[in-house]
Parts: structure tokens; sequence; C-alpha cells
């Protein structure tokens, strides 16, 4: 599994995409889940800038990792992104549900987010919005990628705000030498 962090806006999806495209992988975007399945109060809520609960994000996430083959490589894009999410996540890892390849923190700025997140012009992504989305990854989501560092994930941070053929290949040149690093040991 290869794990695909950042602020909304720093391009998860789009690089997600490029990879399981490329290389034949399963691609799980919570994001395109939520937007997809979650309805009623609930999406008007996540419209407003609400996140979803840790239950509902991670029994949706548990029941998507049940229609894929575990044991071949695919992307999670945008989860976790709390410290109870994680927990849960490292808690299948350790009963050997899923194995974990790498980490990609797609780090962006404030403007170069801004400026994606209102081109593409969903309904919720409006200023107010998107400062919350910040916040939100400020608060909780970047200290959970230095718990996961610190704990010895391999994190990989990538800056996004290059273009997104730039970005993928600082991705592929970091998967390509950590194969070579492992076919060493």
């Amino acid at each position: 599994m290869i794990i695909l962090m950042g602020v909304v806006g720093a391009g998860k999806s789009m690089q997600g995409r490029l990879f399981a495209d490329e290389h034949g992988y399963a691609w799980i975007s919570t994001g395109e889940l939520f937007r997809v399945l979650v309805t009623g109060e609930r999406r008007q809520q996540m419209l407003e800038g609400k996140l979803l609960s840790d239950d509902e994000v991670i029994a949706l996430v548990d029941k998507t990792l049940k229609l894929i083959d575990l044991h071949e490589e695919f992307l999670l894009d945008g989860f976790p992104r709390t410290k109870v999410q994680a927990d849960w996540l490292h808690k299948e890892i350790e009963e050997g549900r899923l194995k974990l390849t790498a980490i990609f923190n797609l780090t962006a700025s404030r403007e170069v987010v801004k400026k994606r997140l209102l081109a593409r012009g969903r309904q919720d992504d409006t200023e107010e919005v998107i400062e919350k989305r910040f916040q939100e990854y400020e608060t909780h989501t970047l200290p959970l990628v230095e718990y996961l560092r610190g704990a010895g994930t391999p994190v990989y941070d990538i800056d996004a705000d290059q273009d997104p053929i730039t970005v993928h290949d600082e991705i592929m040149a970091t998967i390509d030498k950590q194969v070579d690093e492992n076919k060493k040991s």
C-alpha cells in the first residue's frame, strides 16, 4: 500500500490516478468516496467544510478495502488524516491485513492550493472552506505525518507546488530508489 497525504489541493488525486494508471494499481481516494457515497445532511455538512467522524471514515475505508485484492499493491489517497485513523491503519498492518510500502506527503503552499481549488470550481471550494481545510491539515494531518515519520514509517516529502508531471516524476524516482534498496537488502 502506498499512501498519498497532503492538504486538499496538493494534487493527491491527480498523482493517485497517474500512478494507478501507469502501474495498473487500484486507487482508493477517500475524497472521491465521500463525494459519491455520503448523502443527505452529512453531505451538506461536508460541502460546508466539516469533516466526517473517524468512525465514519474508517468504516467507509474498511468496506472499500474488502473490494480489492490486498495482496497486490494499491494506492490510498487522503487516509489517514487523524491519529485515530492512523492507529486503525497501524493495527491492520500489525495484524498482517495490510502492508505499507511508502507514504508520500505532498506539500503545497496556501497560495497554490487556493489557486488550484478556486480554479476547479466545485461547490465546496470557497475561500472560507479552503482556509478551514488548510487549518484542519495543519492541526491534525501535519502532526500525524511527523508522528508516522517518528515511528519509523517511510515518509517522503514531495514539493507539490511544482507542475503535476514533475511531482509524478519525483514520486516515481523515489519508489524506484526504494525498490532498488529493498532488492539489495
